[in-house]
C-alpha cells in the first residue's frame, strides 16, 4: 500500500478528507462562502492543501496563487516586526508608548461627556505601556464595537479609514486627543493598539510600515505575495469579498477586479491591511513554529517567540473573563492573550480538542491561521466573508483537523 504524505506526517488520509467534505457541503456549495482554501502542515512540510470554490464570481477557480484580505492576520506580523526591535535594543516591551510616541503623554481615561459635549477624562492608574498595545489593554477601542461615545468619536473622526485623511502619524496624533475607554492593563479590548504599534515600529526604525515589513520580514521569508497594495501585475489574482446578508445571498463588498487593495493606502494598517497568500502566510507560520527561523533566516530569538506565545493577560485570566465586548463569549473561555496571539491556556475550558500553548488568530473575511508547537501543527484558512463571526468554521476546522491525527 502506498503511503501518502499526509499519512508519512502522521495524519489519516480519510479524517483529512472530511474536511474537504465539510468545507464544500457545509459553505461552498450552498453559497454560504464564496471560496475556501486550506493548507495543514506539520513540522513546516504540507500534509494537505485544498482549493474549493471561485477566486472570482463567475471566474477561475481559486488556486495557491490566489490573494486574500488577511485582515487582522497581519496583526502578528507587526507584533514579530516589534519584538525584532526589542531584540535589537531599541525598545522594551515594558516601555511606556508616550517615551516613543509623545502624543499620548498625558492621555486620559473617559469619565463622561460626548456626543457633542466635550470629553471629561481622569489620569490613568498607570501609563500605557507597550506590552498594552501587543496583548489589548491599552484602554483603546475600535469604530466598529458600536458601544460607548468613545469608538464614536473614532467614528466621527474617520480614524480608520485606510485611505482617508490620515497616515500612522496623523492617526496617532488624532488618537492622543481622545481618551481611552479604561485605564490600561485593567480590562481586554479588542482595538487599534497593533496600528498604534506599526506607528511605533516606524518611529524606531526609521522606515515606513511598508518598507520595513518588505525588507525586514517579507523578502527575507520568501513571502513575495504579501503586501499592503496589491502590485499591478498580479491584481488578476486578487479574490471577490463579499459581506453577509442575513436571508439573502452574500453581498459582494470588493470585487478583486477593482479592488481598493490595489492601491497603496495612506494609512499603512498594522492592525489589518495586509494581503497574502495561504502559501506565503504558511513561511510566516513555519518561521514561528522553528522558534523564528525559517532556513537560513532568522528574525526573533526562540526565547523571544516563547515569551510572546505565553497569556500575559493580568492574573493569568482568559478573554471571557476580562473582555470588554468582542470575544468575550464563552467561547473563548480558555484563551488567553500573549504579545501579538490569542493562546490556548486550558483546553478543558476550550472545548475543543487542542493543546495547551497552541496560538492562533484571524480576520475579519473570516481567514484564520493557527500554530501548534506541541504537535508541530500549523493551519492556514482563506475564504472573503465578513464578518469573521459569521459561521463557527474555525472551531469546525480544528475539531477535523486534531481527529485526523493519527
Amino acid at each position: 500500500m502506498t503511503i501518502t504524505k499526509a499519512e508519512s506526517l502522521g495524519f489519516d488520509r480519510a479524517g483529512l478528507a472530511r474536511i474537504d467534505q465539510l468545507l464544500n457541503e457545509r459553505y461552498v456549495a450552498p453559497g454560504r462562502l464564496p471560496n475556501a482554501q486550506i493548507l495543514i502542515a506539520r513540522d513546516g512540510e504540507i500534509a494537505h492543501f485544498s482549493h474549493l470554490g471561485a477566486a472570482r464570481h463567475g471566474g477561475k477557480p481559486v488556486d495557491e496563487g490566489s490573494l486574500f484580505r488577511i485582515a487582522s492576520m497581519t496583526k502578528p506580523v507587526t507584533s514579530i516586526a516589534f519584538m525584532m526591535l526589542v531584540e535589537e535594543g531599541k525598545v522594551a516591551v515594558d516601555t511606556p508608548v508616550h517615551h516613543v510616541l509623545p502624543e499620548f503623554k498625558g492621555i486620559g481615561v473617559y469619565n463622561g461627556g460626548g456626543g457633542g459635549v466635550p470629553f471629561l477624562t481622569r489620569p490613568t492608574d498607570q501609563p500605557m505601556r507597550m506590552i498594552d498595545l501587543l496583548r489589548h489593554t491599552s484602554g483603546l477601542t475600535y469604530s466598529f464595537q458600536n458601544r460607548s461615545n468613545v469608538d464614536a468619536a473614532y467614528r466621527e473622526g474617520r480614524l480608520e479609514n485606510w485611505f482617508g485623511n490620515h497616515d500612522l502619524d496623523g492617526f496617532v496624533a488624532s488618537l492622543g486627543t481622545l481618551p481611552l475607554e479604561f485605564s490600561p492593563g485593567e480590562a481586554w479590548n479588542y482595538s487599534v493598539s497593533t496600528d498604534v504599534l506599526g506607528a511605533a515600529v516606524q518611529r524606531l526604525s526609521g522606515l515606513a510600515l511598508d518598507d520595513f515589513f518588505h525588507t525586514r520580514i517579507f523578502a527575507p521569508l520568501g513571502m513575495h505575495d504579501t503586501f499592503f497594495a496589491v502590485p499591478l501585475d498580479k491584481t488578476d489574482r486578487l479574490t471577490d469579498c463579499y459581506d453577509f446578508v442575513p436571508g439573502a445571498a452574500p453581498k459582494l463588498f470588493d470585487a478583486g477586479a477593482t479592488s481598493a487593495w490595489s492601491h497603496k493606502p495612506k494609512f499603512l494598517s498594522g492592525g489589518g491591511g495586509l494581503v497574502s497568500t495561504a502559501l506565503d502566510y504558511h513561511r510566516f507560520c513555519t518561521m514561528c513554529l522553528h522558534g523564528g527561523t525559517l532556513g537560513d533566516v532568522r528574525l526573533v530569538g526562540r526565547k523571544t517567540l516563547e515569551l510572546m506565545t505565553l497569556n500575559h493577560l493580568p492574573g493569568g485570566a482568559d478573554l471571557a473573563a476580562m473582555s470588554k465586548s468582542l470575544f468575550s463569549e464563552a467561547a473563548n473561555a480558555g484563551t488567553g492573550f500573549g504579545l501579538g496571539f490569542a493562546v490556548n491556556i486550558d483546553v478543558a475550558r476550550s472545548m475543543i480538542p487542542g493543546s495547551v500553548g497552541e496560538y492562533h488568530w484571524g480576520g475579519m473575511f473570516s481567514t484564520a491561521f493557527f500554530i501548534d508547537p506541541v504537535e508541530r501543527i500549523t493551519m492556514v484558512f482563506m475564504t472573503q466573508l465578513r464578518p469573521s463571526s459569521t459561521y463557527p468554521i474555525r472551531r469546525e476546522l480544528k475539531t477535523l483537523i486534531y481527529s485526523a491525527l493519527k
